[in-house]
C-alpha cells in the first residue's frame, strides 16, 4: 500500500498556503467594501441583512443620490437626481435603520438596509438641505398646494 506522509516541512507549507489564502479572501472583500469617493458617503453595517460580504453605500451630493452595491465582479449603481426625490422613509429597527428614497418620476425607489440610525437621519437631513438649496437657487420652490399665485 502507498502511504502519504507529511513531514514537518510540508505541514508548515500547507499552513502557510492556507493562511495566505485566508488573507487574500479577506483582503478581496475589504477592497470591494471600501468607501466610494465623496464627502457624504454612508456605508451599511456588515452585521446587517444582506451586507455581510458587500455592504451597500449611499452617497448624497448637492446634485444627486447614488446607491452603490459592490458585487464579485463590478458593482450595481443607481443614481437619482435631487429634483426627482419625492420622499425619504426611515424605518428604524432595534439595531439598524432601513432607508427608502422614493422618486417622483415613477422609477424604482432607492432601498438600502442596515445603516446606523444616526447615518439614516443624516442622509435625510442632507437630502432636505440640498433640495432646499437647489430650489432656492434654481428659480424658486414649487407653489404651495391649495394656493393660486396668479394676480387678481
Amino acid at each position: 500500500m502507498n502511504e502519504v506522509r507529511f513531514d514537518s516541512g510540508s505541514g508548515a507549507l500547507w499552513i502557510a498556503v492556507a493562511a495566505g489564502l485566508i488573507i487574500a479572501v479577506v483582503g478581496f472583500f475589504w477592497y470591494k467594501g471600501r468607501l466610494i469617493p465623496g464627502a457624504h458617503v454612508f456605508r451599511a453595517s456588515r452585521l446587517s441583512r444582506g451586507n455581510l460580504l458587500f455592504p451597500t453605500q449611499v452617497a448624497v451630493t448637492p446634485a444627486s443620490i447614488v446607491h452603490y452595491t459592490p458585487e464579485f465582479i463590478g458593482g450595481r449603481e443607481q443614481s437619482m437626481h435631487l429634483a426627482h426625490v419625492a420622499s425619504v422613509l426611515i424605518d428604524r429597527n432595534l439595531f439598524f435603520a432601513d432607508v427608502m428614497i422614493e422618486s417622483s418620476g415613477g422609477a424604482s425607489p432607492v432601498r438600502c438596509h442596515g445603516h446606523r440610525k444616526a447615518d439614516a437621519l443624516e442622509m435625510k437631513r442632507l437630502i432636505e438641505q440640498f433640495q432646499s438649496e437647489y430650489y432656492r437657487t434654481r428659480g424658486g420652490a414649487p407653489p404651495v398646494s391649495g394656493e393660486d399665485r396668479r394676480p387678481s
